[in-house]
Order: structure tokens, then C-alpha cells, then sequence
């Protein structure tokens, strides 16, 4: 299998090796993984990342000290879901709640006080529809999912990752910070572009890994670790496009 970039759905995801001591593989044919599946539960996660986002922005900013609660929630119970494996349904659940107060929080931020109304609309749109067309795209066959793309995404994911650790540990000591890429010029819109083109490679690895996972007949708990891999991909890509969405006005000011 090649490697998704996305930590959430790594190559031992769909091992039956990863998993001794279990009899979910054997004799469960009418209780395997399915598209289907993975598709509705994917579905109940996004309803309830929008739910619990709505709820945050409407009631800001009075509960700004959610942003903070989500980002670290999300953060700690993903690193939970991924380093145990877990395909608790619950655990995952609050995942999604969790993303959805920081992204309903941030998405207030950006309207508000930055006064750029219906940017959380426009973001939300676009993530739908980059979904649809990557998922369009994995169906045609027009992008070769192999090795040596699986290895340039993983790197591109790995790179912009560690920028973002650099910049925050250099915001947080205030020793210095990286200069036009976060910035609203054009250097900084062509980051952005970068990010959100790689974030939507990451949903068409996520299709083909969870693709090959119900070719191998993987149990049918795992969707939901399906759709939590897909999640995280989602919420970052919404939250890149909002940032992105953000220069190109700011830009026009």
C-alpha cells in the first residue's frame, strides 16, 4: 500500500497484522468495510463538525474560550484515535465536535472582526466541491495514485507542517517569524494555492486508501476510522481555503 500523507489512515490501517487476536477478517463476508458505509459515516461527522460550529459562531464572542477548547481537543484526541488505533465510534464523534468549535470560532474571526462576511459559506462551498472533483477525478482514473506521487505528497504534507511548527514556535517566543507567506501579498496567496492543492491530492490518497482497504474485505468497524482519516483531511482543507479566501480580500483592500 502507499502511504496516504494523511496520519490518520497509515499502511498498517487495513494489516490484518495490526489486529492479532481478533476473528474480524474470518467469516464476517456480510459485515465487511463498504464505500457506503464509510460515505454515511463520514456523513454523521461532518454534521456534527457543522453543527457544533454554527452553534460556536452564533454564540461569539462570548465563547471565544471555545477556539482554544476546540483546537486542543481536536489535537489530543486525534493523536489518541491514531497512535491507538481506536475505531471507537464515541472517540471519534467528538472529534469531529471538537473541530467543529474551532472552526466555528475561527471561521466568526474572520467574518467579524476582520469583516469579511460569508467568507465560512464561500469556504464550505468550495471544500464541497473540491471533494466532488477529486472524487470525479479518482473515479476517471485521471490521476495515477503510485508510489512516487504517495511520496511527493507525503513530503509536501511533512514540509508544510513543519513551516507551520517553525511559525507558531516563532510567534509563541517572539524571536522571529516567516516573513510573505502568511501574508496577504502575492507570495503569500501562492502558499495558500500550494497548501489547498495538496490538501486536495491528500483526499484523492484517502479515496484510494480506503478503496483498497474494502478490496481486502477489511472488518466493518474500521469505516469509522475511514471516515475520521477523511475528516481530518476535510477540516484542514476547509480551514487553508478560509485562510486562503482571507488574503485574496485582504489583498483587494
Amino acid at each position: 500500500m502507499y502511504r496516504s500523507g494523511n496520519p490518520a489512515l497509515n499502511d498498517s490501517t487495513f494489516d490484518k497484522s495490526s489486529y492479532d487476536g481478533t476473528a474480524w477478517w474470518d467469516g464476517y463476508e456480510s459485515n465487511m468495510m463498504t464505500i457506503e458505509g464509510v460515505a454515511e459515516k463520514t456523513g454523521l461527522l461532518l454534521l456534527i463538525t457543522t453543527s457544533t460550529a454554527l452553534a460556536t459562531a452564533f454564540s461569539m464572542p462570548n465563547s471565544a474560550p471555545l477556539i482554544l477548547v476546540g483546537l486542543l481537543g481536536s489535537f489530543i484526541v486525534a493523536l489518541m484515535v491514531i497512535f491507538s488505533g481506536s475505531m471507537n465510534p464515541a472517540l471519534i464523534c467528538l472529534y469531529a465536535a471538537f473541530e467543529g468549535l474551532f472552526l466555528g470560532g475561527m471561521t466568526w474571526y474572520f467574518e467579524e472582526p476582520l469583516e469579511m462576511p460569508g467568507i465560512g459559506i464561500l469556504a464550505a462551498l468550495l471544500t464541497f466541491l473540491i471533494l466532488g472533483a477529486m472524487i470525479a477525478i479518482y473515479r476517471a482514473g485521471l490521476i495515477a495514485w503510485n508510489r512516487n506521487l504517495a511520496i511527493a505528497v507525503s513530503s509536501a504534507v511533512s514540509a508544510i507542517f513543519l513551516v507551520y511548527l517553525i511559525s507558531i514556535i516563532g510567534a509563541i517566543s517572539g524571536w522571529f517569524n516567516i516573513p510573505y507567506i502568511h501574508g496577504a501579498g502575492p507570495l503569500g496567496i501562492a502558499f495558500s494555492l500550494f497548501v489547498v492543492g495538496i490538501g486536495a491530492l491528500c483526499l484523492v490518497a484517502d479515496f484510494d486508501f480506503i478503496e483498497r482497504g474494502v478490496q481486502r474485505g477489511a472488518p466493518k468497524k474500521l469505516e469509522w476510522r475511514a471516515a475520521f482519516g477523511l475528516m481530518v483531511t476535510l477540516t484542514w482543507l476547509y480551514f487553508e481555503i478560509l485562510k486562503l479566501l482571507a488574503k485574496i480580500s485582504a489583498s483587494r483592500r
